[in-house]
């Protein structure tokens, strides 16, 4: 099937055709993938024969979807340009970022609010990469309605318990700077949860 077609599944209509220019341009595997909790999208750089290669979750609203994909394609741009010199979200790739963010913010495809969450991160040397919290809140807005249960861990009540898809349980504890302690019931493990990690809430 077409790659335009395909595309348009997952992203904003009008973002399709230059997202599968980059796809060719950039000669990179694009791959659309699976649910993953602990991240969006992933890019790997050229190794052991294999080309570029990005995957981004399949499962994103069509805003988060272009978003995440732009990141990859910034960390693919910044490898060609510096290889492992440059660091993961350092400078060279905000730049990048910035300016491969800048024909979708022509087209106006992001709602206002989006892209002023886009704009924001950009301009805070401070976020490190696209779990900035602001922006993926104002992402969140424009996902389907979930079940009741399901939360994100900065909803979930003190010490309630909560569940991961694969059925682990934990509870949750006291914040740790950025993250959330959190106690895995049935090792007694900690673990630290981003305050936006997906959650299920367990009934008491």
């Amino acid at each position: 099937m077409d790659k335009v077609k395909v595309l348009e599944r997952y992203l904003p209509p009008a973002a399709a055709p230059l997202i599968a220019r980059w796809i060719d341009y950039f000669k990179c595997e694009f791959k659309i993938s699976r649910n993953r909790n602990s991240k969006f999208g992933d890019y790997r750089p050229p190794h052991a024969g294999k080309g570029h290669r990005i995957s981004v979750n399949y499962d994103l609203n069509v805003y988060a979807f272009l978003v995440t994909t732009v990141h990859e394609f910034a960390h693919l741009h910044t490898w060609n340009e510096h290889k492992h010199k440059a660091k993961p979200h350092g400078t060279e790739w905000k730049t990048n970022f910035k300016k491969m963010m800048q024909p979708f913010f022509e087209q106006e495809i992001f709602p206002p609010d989006v892209k002023h969450a886009i704009v924001r991160y950009l301009n805070n040397p401070a976020a490190s990469s696209c779990t900035d919290l602001h922006l993926y809140k104002s992402l969140r807005l424009y996902d389907a309605p979930k079940p009741e249960a399901h939360l994100t861990v900065e909803k979930v009540p003190m010490n309630a318990l909560f569940k991961l898809k694969n059925g682990r349980v934990f509870r949750k504890e006291e914040k740790l700077r950025k993250r959330y302690k959190c106690t895995e019931i049935q090792t007694r493990r900690i673990y630290l949860f981003s305050p936006i990690a997906e959650v299920e809430l367990v009934a008491s």
